[in-house]
């Protein structure tokens, strides 16, 4: 609990200092600022890193760098979903323009999925279908991956950002 509520002060301290000390012009935060965020990975997580990268390398396609910042955001939606007991997209046109505004990404891309036991399945599942394979193997460069646990019911709940840097 109070990992997450330290997140959550940590985006709203980026958020105001990106907002709060700029001039007229527009000032981003650069990409290694933003990478140097903390996030905790679980071993549901670095497995579904592991597995997509393993995956574009396969069929001849960069591997993706794990950026904490969109894994944070990724955790928010989490967190949404969970409290809306729904799984969604909702929200994701504000997720990607911060993430825009952020890190400079040219375009960013989302995966969601709820109640897969493992990384291998969720994984499956995400490339058996062709959006979410077309995100899989889309034309990204970073990504972040949130796996978050419904503590009333036990089930997963997952967001997968992606995004291609300018």
């Amino acid at each position: 609990m109070k990992s997450k509520m330290f997140r959550a002060l940590l985006i709203l301290s980026i958020v105001f200092t990106t907002v709060s000390c700029s001039s007229d012009s527009s000032e981003e935060v650069s990409t290694q600022e933003a990478v140097e965020v903390n996030y905790a990975y679980n071993q549901t997580e670095s497995r579904i890193v592991e597995l997509i990268n393993n995956h574009r390398e396969s069929i001849g396609l960069n591997p993706l760098e794990v950026i904490n910042y969109i894994s944070i955001k990724s955790e928010g939606h989490n967190e949404y979903m969970i409290e809306k007991q729904s799984i969604s997209h909702d929200g994701f046109q504000q997720r990607s323009q911060n993430i825009i505004q952020v890190l400079g990404a040219e375009k960013v891309a989302e995966n969601v999925a709820y109640n897969y036991a493992t990384a291998e399945s969720v994984v499956a599942a995400w490339k058996n279908s062709p959006g979410h394979r077309a995100n899989i193997e889309g034309d990204f460069t970073h990504f972040g991956i949130s796996v978050s646990v419904d503590e009333a019911t036990g089930k997963k709940y997952y967001t997968n950002i992606f995004m291609k840097e300018k």
